[in-house]
């Protein structure tokens, strides 16, 4: 005779149910301070500047309703700056992020060969990373100055009459930032990522490869960059995001100039908020931002099913 196993399902008994409740409510309790603050400090101001967005609202007078006004004013040519700043903005992450991936990508490479001294040369190559942004772009500013900057004597020097102006000159102020942020950036925590990555990809495929005959170039080909594509697609999602909200060292260095050539879309809204002091029209630029930040990253998340691989399966 064959023992048929009964299907039904197990109940918890009352006592087993009441250890559960307990679990779940210190669990929850551990976890409520930083809910209270979520909502508190986060949730609580997005909901709230999400009404603002539909309002006219200065601080000195009650929020009026003014339903799709301010989004009306950006799309639509009331304000003469929207446009032009996310221009700059896409402009600056179209070159930022690729230069500062591959920058930050060769150096973790140099960087992981085992040579002697490597531990130094990671330290040397991260501590731009850890200085301040007001005093990298205070620092910088000095390189950049026309009259007696280093940059413009170290030009003198070498025979150029006349060297650019750099953060004064429309023509170099964009430029000069970017180089001013590479500066920082390839080194820090891009790199650490990659290294981390790199240090991941099992040391068997290189030798197997290597057994086949495949060279340098192939083995980089066709071992570490199919490893290393979820290190690149999460870097990338954090360099999108990290090169649209681009504001400091614009602040500091340029404020914006000249002629607004370093007007990015970041120091647009915050401008509009807290110098101009309309914070209905700021928060519907906040929330425009907000969506755009989320479509790239969905956007990413599709294309990346294409050419992200993890080991153990065909896409993500």
């Amino acid at each position: 005779m064959v023992a048929v196993a009964s299907t039904s399902p197990v109940r918890a008994t009352p006592v087993k149910r009441r250890r559960w409740r307990a679990r779940d409510f210190q669990g929850w309790l551990w976890a409520s301070p930083w809910i209270l603050g979520f909502v508190l400090w986060t949730l609580g101001p997005m909901l709230w500047s999400l009404y603002l967005a539909f309002t006219r609202y200065s601080i000195i007078r009650a929020p009026i309703w003014v339903g799709l006004d301010n989004f009306q004013r950006a799309f639509q040519g009331g304000d003469s700056l929207f446009w032009p700043s996310m221009g700059r903005t896409f402009t600056w992450a179209l070159v930022m992020v690729p230069l500062s991936l591959m920058g930050s990508l060769l150096t973790a490479l140099m960087l992981n060969q085992g040579l002697r001294g490597t531990a130094i040369l990671r330290t040397l190559f991260f501590i731009p990373s850890l200085t301040p942004a007001v005093a990298l772009a205070v620092l910088w500013r000095w390189i950049y100055q026309p009259d007696f900057g280093a940059l413009n004597y170290l030009l003198r020097e070498l025979g150029v009459s006349s060297p650019p102006a750099w953060l004064a000159d429309a023509r170099f102020a964009m430029p000069s930032l970017m180089v001013m942020t590479l500066w920082g950036a390839v080194g820090g925590g891009t790199m650490l990522i990659f290294l981390a990555g790199l240090q991941g990809i099992p040391q068997e495929l290189y030798e197997a490869a290597e057994i086949d005959g495949a060279g340098r170039a192939a083995r980089f080909r066709n071992v570490t960059l199919p490893l290393l594509t979820p290190t690149i697609f999460f870097n990338l999602i954090i360099g999108v995001i990290a090169a649209l909200r681009t504001f400091t060292t614009a602040f500091v260095a340029t404020g914006g100039g000249p002629n607004y050539a370093t007007w990015f879309y970041i120091l647009h809204l915050y401008q509009t908020a807290f110098q101009n002091f309309e914070l209905g029209y700021a928060s519907a630029l906040a929330w425009i931002f907000f969506v755009i930040v989320i479509g790239l990253t969905l956007a990413n998340l599709r294309l990346s099913r294409r050419w992200v691989y993890y080991e153990g399966e065909e896409a993500i």
